[in-house]
């Protein structure tokens, strides 16, 4: 089976440091890959290339092997890339359907959407009341409502259903549990599974191991600025996954870059 997403040789350098030294990564169709390293391993950097808010210096990246080169976010966006970052990128006191359809709002139809460029609000507040159902999440009352009302589990479900709404390839989450509770972070890895359930991939980047350990097909450890190994968690303790990631223990060598 051909990786959706692969990548070969990435090098990116920000003047004397070398933050990917010929990264490799693949991610296949329809699986949760967990992206995981030590604090200035790179990781990153390594998302940020393939979501197109850095440019690497060398390498190459193809998505479904047609050769890809984003000179910015918006462009990967439209390629089908969404990245849900750890800051969330949302706007507190707009509601939840215009935090869904920001930077892509839907005009109304003829010549009030054309020549006014009034925004079609029905149209928009269905769409995200739809895909918010679909992801299990009207316990949202109201579509309406600001985001600065919800809990943070409750914004955290919103920006990866507006993530699934639109990725329609690949879906990239940069630490989504880390600011939760437990119970909130538990919907979450429930939302996970259940985006995976669609068929689209997703990269998670994650510190929580239990969590990488729960929801996670595959494992990319990622040491000084490269992929070190993949692993399978069902066939790994999270000891070894530590160890990897920390140095205190080397992969075999028929796991290297597997």
């Amino acid at each position: 089976m051909e990786p959706i997403l692969k990548a070969r040789g990435l090098v990116k350098r920000y003047g004397k440091v070398t933050a990917l030294d010929h990264c490799d990564f693949d991610l296949m169709p329809g699986e949760i890959l967990a992206v995981i390293g030590d604090n200035g391993a790179g990781k990153s950097t390594l998302i940020k290339a393939i979501s197109g808010a850095v440019t690497p210096d060398e390498g190459t990246v193809e998505l479904e092997g047609k050769p890809i080169q984003f000179a910015s976010p918006i462009e990967a966006r439209e390629a089908g890339i969404e990245t849900v970052y750890q800051t969330l990128a949302m706007s507190p006191a707009l509601s939840i359907a215009d935090n869904m359809f920001m930077g892509r709002e839907l005009r109304r139809p003829g010549w009030r959407g054309k020549y006014l460029r009034q925004l079609d609000r029905p149209k928009m507040e269905k769409i995200a009341r739809d895909k918010l159902s679909e992801l299990g999440l009207m316990t949202i009352q109201n579509i309406n409502q600001a985001v600065e009302t919800l809990s943070g589990g409750q914004r955290q479900g919103v920006a990866v259903a507006r993530a699934a709404a639109f990725g329609s390839k690949v879906i990239i989450l940069d630490e989504p549990t880390a600011a939760l509770g437990v119970k909130e972070s538990r919907k979450v890895l429930e939302l996970i599974l259940d985006v995976k359930s669609r068929g689209i991939p997703i990269i998670l980047i994650s510190h929580n191991m239990p969590h990488v350990f729960e929801v996670a097909d595959r494992i990319h450890v990622h040491r000084l600025g490269r992929r070190l190994c993949v692993i399978d968690p069902k066939q790994h303790e999270m000891a070894d996954a530590v160890a990897y990631m920390t140095g205190a223990k080397v992969p075999e060598a028929e796991m290297e870059g597997a």
